[in-house]
């Protein structure tokens, strides 16, 4: 039996020409992209897909035109979150369609395609080995996202990335130097351990990590119009992350029963407030040079 090794060459199959030719697709079809900003984490259950959702809206109400890519594929949120579970990718003049919600924000998720009762499979041959395959295709399906819609001209395109401090660290090599980073986490010690990490991998590749923006910072009280303390000095004990701090986002249970049925709107507050403050902090680190970032706002050790 040969093994890869006994292989003459790429076997015949020409793996780096369809690299290459994956890799120009993906460079014409994203040329109209001004930005890409990858939202990411490490820690799963901080909210991170409702905040790329609303820092797209607050960009949005900035003026800026802006889209979202589900990069979570077997647990896409955009597509619900969007209101958009049953908008398929259909074929246009340049490529796939970019669906679109009522006020024009592109949204592309594997949960407009899949229902959230199954799973997406990748059928492999190579019993307790499926792990490898799978890697492989789920990099492969995001890289023929990218290069297969017709994005058009976009100020950002906002990424939405799965949990796992390692998944960022891959999907900033998948996305190359030229993508930025947000990094999202809440006032818990854990949750900023695990963000350390991300931060710290991150700085091990070319990519500019932007800053971090802390959710869930409190809650908003309805009935007393105020916010309220949520995490009791939970991240005292907290590695620091040596970030900027973009916006502090208070909890509001309106926007987690609106995001539940798809309608991402909130009435103004200190929600909406705090994520203009975050849109408006990106627009200034994207208009600045990389040498500038250290005088724009100061990292959380700066505040303290």
């Amino acid at each position: 039996m040969k093994t890869y090794s006994d292989i003459a060459g790429d076997g015949g199959s020409d793996v780096l020409g369809q690299v290459l030719q994956q890799r120009e697709r993906i460079a014409e079809a994203m040329a109209g992209i001004d930005h890409v900003v990858a939202i990411g984490s490490g820690k799963g259950g901080v909210g991170k897909s409702t905040l790329t959702m609303q820092l797209a809206l607050a960009l949005g109400r900035a003026g800026r035109r802006c889209a979202i890519l589900d990069a979570d594929l077997n647990g896409p949120c955009q597509a619900r979150l969007a209101g958009l579970e049953q908008a398929p990718l259909l074929p246009g003049d340049r490529g796939m369609a970019l669906p679109r919600t009522p006020d024009g924000l592109g949204v592309v998720s594997l949960g407009s395609l899949v229902p959230e009762s199954e799973h997406l499979a990748f059928e492999s041959v190579a019993t307790g080995d499926s792990h490898v395959w799978r890697a492989t295709r789920e990099f492969n399906l995001f890289q023929q996202l990218l290069g297969l819609v017709d994005w058009g001209r976009l100020d950002f395109l906002l990424v939405d990335l799965p949990p796992g401090a390692e998944r960022t660290l891959q999907y900033a090599e998948v996305l190359g130097p030229a993508a930025r980073f947000v990094l999202v986490t809440i006032p818990a010690a854990l949750a900023r351990g695990v963000v350390a990490r991300s931060a710290a991998a991150l700085g091990t590749t070319p990519n500019e990590v932007l800053g971090y923006i802390e959710n869930m910072s409190g809650y908003y009280c309805e009935t007393c119009d105020g916010v309220r303390p949520l995490f009791d000095g939970a991240a005292g004990e907290a590695p620091e992350l040596g970030l900027p701090c973009l916006a502090r986002v208070p909890f509001d249970p309106r926007l987690a029963t609106a995001s539940d049925a798809g309608e991402a709107d909130l009435p103004p507050g200190p929600v909406i407030r705090a994520l203009d403050e975050a849109a408006e902090q990106l627009l200034r680190c994207v208009a600045l040079r990389p040498t500038d970032e250290a005088n724009l706002i100061p990292t959380d050790r700066d505040q303290e």
